[in-house]
């Protein structure tokens, strides 16, 4: 894949995050889903949002789409601007033309996505009608159009057919088909190839590609796979108990990894341009993540760092940036 494919140079960003706080009140106490998050996305970019479960990646895709369950689930502060509006200030109305129109989503479970009971030509066609007034007669004709274009075969008939009557990947790009039936200019892509083998995942990733290019929108990519990040995205922002530690140019990310985080995601993928000789033990980060709840000061990696010192665990680390387009929050980086 082509990763210099964008320029985000003297452009604004079609989307920007600026320390974004979403919290959860539960019965034990205040979540910390998301905790002073920014980054941007550029026009033509995929950016892929990368780390372990529960580290607040869907949580912040959810809060861009104003899909939390509110409550339990509020954004505390922050701002979201997407082509210069507030998303945090826009109401339910307005979301409501941004969702599917100029937003678009693929969430991480087609199966439980998708209506059983409704057939998939329904689905796809809802969008459509809902948002570009289409006739139920047109809007079925732009859904036969979205399955062919994610390469479901015969989608004349398929249309009629129902979510159970299709394989994980094939309602896979259903989900897709739905999330582009209205051209948005961005595509959140969350977990899309999750519970799919490796020979599906390569086809889902490469069709995302190919759209982005057709549709010439951006894409959010949201994975826990360093492999897919490598691969499919051309920057990466590196997440961590609800922190961004790390964010650069894939490129960049990968030949150099700064924060010892990202350091040890990268160290943990299995190597094959390895002889028997040099093949070693796959690398593992010791620990787990934290509880996001009652949380101090201090780096939330401090406890799993091979590296941590004094001061990690006093106070927090200030993202600063170590090379053009490459931040790095960590007490290490002086």
């Amino acid at each position: 894949m082509d990763h210099s494919g964008f320029e985000n140079n003297m452009t604004d960003p079609l989307l920007d995050i600026r320390d974004l706080r979403v919290y959860f009140d539960t019965d034990e106490g205040t979540v910390q889903s998301v905790d002073g998050v920014s980054f941007s996305i550029h026009r033509g970019e995929t950016l892929g949002v990368v780390g372990e479960s529960g580290c607040g990646k869907s949580v912040t895709a959810m809060s861009i789409m104003k899909l939390l369950a509110m409550p339990p689930g509020r954004i505390a502060s922050g701002s979201i601007h997407f082509e210069g509006r507030d998303l945090v200030k826009t109401d339910e109305a307005q979301m409501c033309k941004i969702r599917s129109r100029e937003i678009g989503m693929v969430f991480q479970e087609p199966m439980t996505s998708l209506n059983p009971v409704l057939t998939v030509g329904d689905q796809v066609s809802e969008a459509c009608r809902l948002h570009e007034g289409l006739t139920r007669k047109q809007a079925y004709q732009r859904a036969m159009e979205m399955l062919s274009l994610v390469n479901i075969p015969r989608p004349e008939t398929r249309i009629h057919d129902y979510p159970h009557q299709f394989s994980g990947g094939m309602r896979q790009r259903v989900m897709i088909a739905m999330a582009l039936s209205c051209n948005p200019k961005l595509l959140i892509a969350d977990e899309p190839t999750t519970a799919l083998d490796v020979t599906i995942q390569a086809q889902i990733l490469d069709l995302l590609d190919s759209l982005k290019s057709k549709f010439n929108m951006a894409i959010m990519l949201i994975t826990h796979a360093m492999g897919v990040v490598a691969e499919s995205t051309q920057r990466v922002v590196v997440m961590y108990a609800g922190r961004v530690v790390e964010e650069a140019n894939v490129q960049d990310l990968f030949a150099n990894p700064q924060h010892p985080y990202t350091q040890g995601l990268i160290r943990s993928i299995p190597r094959i341009d390895l002889d028997a000789s040099e093949k070693t033990r796959l690398s593992t980060i010791t620990g787990s993540v934290p509880k996001l709840i009652g949380l101090g000061a201090g780096c939330r990696f401090a406890p799993r760092c091979p590296h941590a010192m004094p001061v990690c665990k006093e106070a927090d680390p200030v993202s600063r940036e170590t090379a053009p387009g490459h931040r790095v929050a960590c007490h290490l980086i002086a």
